[in-house]
């Protein structure tokens, strides 16, 4: 634990003879509100708690028939700690320790509370990345929390706060469901609503368990909830239920998250044609508006066709909503109309039938939480795709990026930077190109104006595969899934008619064959497109970056998107020719990372960008771009940057480059970043050497730490350059 830490944490043995030695413990002793972690190397078992009074809640726990078995206990103090604030400790370690996986909870807690309170954003932030580092270091802890926030078991945890639009949800489907004349609730909602969370949240909810649930982060909601939590598994102290889930990729996803939630199996998480097999008491079906009827259906007909067989259905009349109904007591569909987006999705009358049909009730979910821009952009993504907009509208929040690009390798560059910074950062394209890389994987599928893509190359959990983010996905692999930025390519079966003032669709440029086939309607083609394209645009949940291939498009998104600034480079004869170092330096082919170090890569000399007038140039200077947002005070996210190469001599309070050159070879390349520099000299017997270096962010953003050099290190990294300007 590092000097300045905010927190300390102590272990001590778990049991009746050692609570002797916590009363050494001041903060134990004294009444200071605490956090604490049982838990049981040998069978990974774990609990999280708070306490005012250490010693009498550890004497409570060992009376307890699972709790009495682990075998230590961590207590988290600080001074800073005060009662709200070890509640949020508290509740933060469940949902990250749940993701984490290291051990099985113990505890009941559900829908944990997201509470406000004094200095929770200023200072209680640090606290529990100091409470987690720490926890890393005591071996409690294993993965960092910037993994733990990207990855899928953390997102689709039931532990989570639930929002005010879920908790109505939740009551509305626990009364039905205790309600013997509702077989079907159907709850509707658009993208990024909560609907997964919320379904996950209910299985962990109602599935079989003799823990006590902990529902006390619920407030005023508890007592009613737990009630109809009583009612129900008296009523049911065993139901088989199942999580349908339509999508093979989100499936075989939600599949991994399951399995490292306590009380839950991947087993549980089955396709529609599995329904085939067995009966359930309680059927939850998410995304259930790719749930599918038999049209363009390629090689699933065969199951398909076996699937109604074995259920004794009409496989002409029926669709997979049909299974669900007759192979469940009660069925919960997760439904969104606007995510519709093949002919095979069964039809929406088909839902509007199932929503009035004698013993089915509907609840709307609208309050949206996956973008931080909210719903006002998912509003403006609507009346934009379908030209709702007044001329000249634009869409703007300080929490979001949302940017035109006039030049798809910018784009490419800066969800490459973004992926450094951040991940989960992937390009996603409309399907308006073959797939030629799935039988020959050294071809490119996509080439525009020098720029060479392939698609995913596989189908099943490809927003979680290594080295996704340089290749390109489609809405079959990102449907259902969270990205922290989205790079959207509309494709060429996507244009902007000028005349009509309306957007249309070019059928022969629209590859995905199940997605087309049958169609005899243009608007319905249309639709679907549409939806596709703007289920896509509401996956970023910090920004989305978007690219057209028709010029038409491109001045009409022009009009309502800002435009992300532009390379500067010389392409016609009105523009002055360039001159290395008299108007000119070379452009560096390299992302310098405004954050930790860029993935390793090759230097080569792109070509000249031009510099502004009044900058003096010198021999050796040049320019790359700098990507992420821990020098954003002097350099914005993306920025091109001049350079004048290292002279040596004091750097003490400059921006400089810095290579790390430590088992790096000429053909790997190197890791470069940007930082504030600053040498911490010692004297001794050989004169002058460093101590240590630090690399300063210099950034609006506190999260961004220094990265720390000591003397052993020092050699392993190299000033390449100082910062001149950005140009």
């Amino acid at each position: 634990m590092s000097s300045d830490s905010l927190v300390d944490i102590k272990r001590y043995p778990f049991s009746g003879k050692s609570l002797n030695d916590l009363r050494s413990n001041a903060f134990a002793v004294g009444g200071w509100p605490l956090v604490y972690v049982l838990s049981d190397e040998k069978k990974l078992h774990a609990y999280i708690g708070e306490t005012t009074d250490a010693l009498s809640r550890m004497g409570t726990h060992l009376k307890h028939d699972e709790k009495k078995l682990l075998t230590a206990v961590h207590l988290i103090t600080s001074e800073y700690f005060n009662k709200s604030a070890t509640l949020d400790v508290e509740s933060l370690l469940i949902k990250y320790m749940a993701a984490d996986g290291k051990y099985s909870l113990l505890n009941g807690n559900l829908g944990l509370s997201d509470h406000n309170y004094y200095q929770r954003d200023d200072l209680y932030e640090k606290v529990f990345r100091d409470v987690w580092d720490a926890l890393i270091s005591c071996g409690v802890a294993s993965k960092t929390l910037n993994h733990i926030d990207n990855s899928d078991v953390f997102k689709y945890s039931p532990y989570k706060s639930l929002s005010f639009d879920q908790r109505q949800g939740l009551l509305t489907i626990l009364y039905e469901l205790l309600n013997p004349e509702v077989r079907n609730v159907v709850i509707e909602g658009g993208a990024g609503t909560g609907k997964s969370v919320l379904a996950i949240f209910l299985f962990k909810l109602l599935s079989k368990g003799d823990r006590q649930i902990d529902l006390r982060d619920f407030a005023d909601d508890e007592a009613e909830i737990q009630s109809l939590i009583d009612d129900f598994k008296n009523n049911n102290p065993d139901p088989s239920m199942a999580l349908v889930v339509p999508m093979t990729s989100f499936r075989t996803t939600l599949k991994k998250a399951f399995k490292h939630v306590s009380g839950l199996s991947p087993k549980m998480v089955i396709s529609p044609a599995e329904l085939a097999k067995q009966h359930y008491d309680i059927v939850l079906v998410d995304e259930s508006h790719r749930l599918r009827k038999r049209k363009n259906l390629g090689a699933y007909f065969g199951t398909f066709d076996k699937s109604c067989e074995a259920l004794g259905m009409d496989k002409y009349a029926c669709s997979e909503v049909d299974w669900v109904c007759q192979q469940s007591d009660k069925a919960v569909f997760f439904y969104d109309k606007g995510q519709s987006i093949k002919p095979s999705d069964a039809d929406s009358s088909v839902f509007d039938r199932l929503k009035t049909a004698k013993g089915s009730v509907t609840h709307k979910l609208l309050s949206q939480f996956r973008v931080k821009a909210g719903q006002p952009y998912v509003e403006f993504i609507d009346a934009l795709l379908n030209c709702r907009l007044d001329h000249g509208e634009r869409f703007s929040d300080k929490n979001y990026e949302f940017e035109f690009f006039e030049s798809l390798g910018d784009m490419v560059d800066v969800i490459k930077g973004k992926e450094i910074e951040t991940g989960l950062s992937r390009i996603v394209a409309g399907y308006s190109w073959p797939w030629t890389s799935k039988k020959d994987n050294e071809a490119f599928d996509i080439e525009i104006d020098g720029v060479s893509l392939r698609w995913n190359s596989t189908n099943t959990d490809w927003i979680n595969k290594k080295d996704s983010y340089k290749e390109v996905g489609c809405i079959h692999t990102t449907q259902g899934y969270d990205l922290n930025y989205a790079g959207i390519i509309f494709g060429q079966e996507i244009r902007y008619d000028k005349v009509s003032e309306s957007i249309v669709i070019d059928k022969t440029n629209y590859f995905d064959r199940t997605g087309s086939q049958g169609i005899k309607d243009p608007e319905e083609l249309k639709q679907y497109i549409i939806n596709i394209y703007r289920t896509v645009m509401l996956r970023g949940i910090r920004g989305t970056f978007v690219y057209a291939c028709d010029p038409g498009l491109q001045e009409y998104l022009k009009q309502y998107i800002p435009t992300y600034p532009r390379k500067i480079v010389a392409q016609d004869n009105n523009v002055e020719s360039l001159v290395l170092y008299e108007n000119a330096v070379p452009l560096v082919d390299l992302q310098a990372a405004a954050g930790e170090f860029s993935d390793l890569q090759n230097v080569q000399h792109e070509s000249l960008v031009p510099v502004p007038d009044g900058v003096i140039l010198k021999e050796g200077m040049f320019a790359c771009r700098v990507m992420g947002e821990s020098m954003n005070r002097v350099i914005p996210n993306g920025a091109v940057c001049l350079f004048q190469q290292d002279q040596g001599g004091s750097r003490n309070g400059k921006t400089v480059l810095v290579e790390c050159v430590d088992g790096v070879d000429a053909e790997t390349g190197s890791r470069y970043t940007i930082k504030v520099y600053e040498s911490f000299k010692v004297e001794d017997e050989e004169g002058w050497r460093h101590s240590r270096i630090e690399l300063s962010p210099n950034s609006d953003d506190e999260s961004f730490n220094p990265i720390i050099l000591n003397d052993d290190e020092v050699l392993s990294y190299r000033v390449v350059g100082e910062f001149v300007c950005v140009i």
